[in-house]
């Protein structure tokens, strides 16, 4: 049985690439082992950071508030390290309301820090929204291109010397002081510390009883040219993330239909259907693209994030649900903390692995 690295990362997607990197910069040796499958959401994902809209409670609430103010040092970094800028959208998300009851649900909701923007102000603002009888305005929220940031953090994953990637299948993982990892290949590994972070399909893990909870989720997109919009917009049935002048991304459903990735008529025309409903100029504008992404999602749509509370070499960072890249740097500083055996600065109790 081969001895592998200091932290060995099961899962080579956002969660994984954040893990192995922060890890690294603590002078820890990293094994990532992972495999491409479709539907992927590190890379199908809308890129938003929506904290303010999407909100949870108490300390998870924090740590996504905290999550969302990681971005802009981290993706300066990266292009300090890597030469790749990762675009970053801090310009805050816009709820519209398109009738009087939407006027009145959202501003009975108005939140500490949030403003509201009537009609002409909102037209003023957003051109392309006009038609809306206006907006809360979420400061601090956005996005941030989800491509882009997987590119540059495996350029730096790739050239970091204390970081190996492994192409494979985990088929299960051991439990232990020090656990072992099996590949579907027959290759073993032992390691003194591992991460849990393979995505929707770390329920398929073998020997890992609480990876139950994760559960793939689908979620439809659509890709539209460009129609001006600057800002991230949530509608009744939907939202819009523009990606630089190039184009309007439309999303999403929510469906539980296993490891389906392939997008669907009905799926796509709900999604036209809520996107043109936010914005009609996309009614005339072409479609580039069309795609699905399985989230991996629990039941209080938190993640497993946290040391085992039996085999505290095992670490646990999946299930991320809606907010994987979000969370995902906060998420990786959290648990190479955890692996280097330094004091976590987060309040992590309602991630807690056993807790359902």
């Amino acid at each position: 049985m081969a001895v592998t690295a200091d932290v060995t990362v099961v899962g080579a997607g956002v969660i994984g690439l954040t893990t192995a990197v922060a890890a690294a910069r603590r002078g820890l040796s990293v094994r990532v082992i992972g495999d491409q499958r479709p539907g992927e959401a590190s890379s199908a994902a809308a890129g938003m950071l929506a904290p303010s809209v999407e909100r949870a409670v108490g300390p998870a609430h924090d740590f996504a508030i905290a999550a969302r103010d990681r971005y802009p040092a981290y993706v300066e970094d990266l292009a300090e390290q890597t030469g790749i800028r990762v675009s970053l959208n801090r310009l805050g998300i816009l709820q519209v309301a398109l009738t009087e009851a939407g006027v009145r649900g959202l501003r009975r909701t108005t939140l500490p820090g949030t403003e509201w923007l009537p009609r002409p102000v909102l037209a003023e603002v957003e051109p392309t929204l006009g038609h809306a009888l206006g907006a809360m305005l979420n400061p601090e929220d956005g996005a941030v291109d989800n491509i882009s940031l997987m590119r540059a953090l495996g350029a730096l994953a790739d050239a970091s010397p204390l970081i190996a990637r492994s192409q494979g299948t985990v088929a299960s993982v051991r439990r232990a002081k020090r656990p072992q990892v099996d590949l579907s290949d027959g290759e073993s590994y032992e390691t003194p510390c591992v991460v849990i972070a393979g995505g929707a399909w770390s329920s398929m893990i073998d020997g890992m009883p609480f990876l139950a909870m994760v559960t793939p989720a689908r979620g439809q997109m659509i890709a539209y040219g460009s129609i001006g919009l600057r800002h991230v917009v949530y509608g009744p049935r939907g939202y819009l993330v523009p990606r630089g002048n190039l184009q309007t991304v439309a999303g999403s459903t929510m469906e539980n239909v296993g490891f389906d990735s392939n997008t669907t008529g009905e799926g796509l025309a709900r999604i036209r259907s809520a996107s043109e409903e936010i914005a009609p100029a996309l009614s005339v504008t072409p479609i580039q693209h069309s795609w699905a992404g399985l989230r991996p999602v629990t039941p209080d749509l938190l993640p497993l994030l946290g040391p085992d509370p039996e085999y505290p070499s095992v670490v646990y960072a999946c299930g991320h649900s809606r907010n994987g890249i979000l969370l995902a740097p906060l998420t990786g500083d959290v648990v190479a903390a955890i692996a280097a055996g330094e004091p976590v600065r987060h309040d992590l109790s309602q991630f807690r692995p056993d807790r359902f």
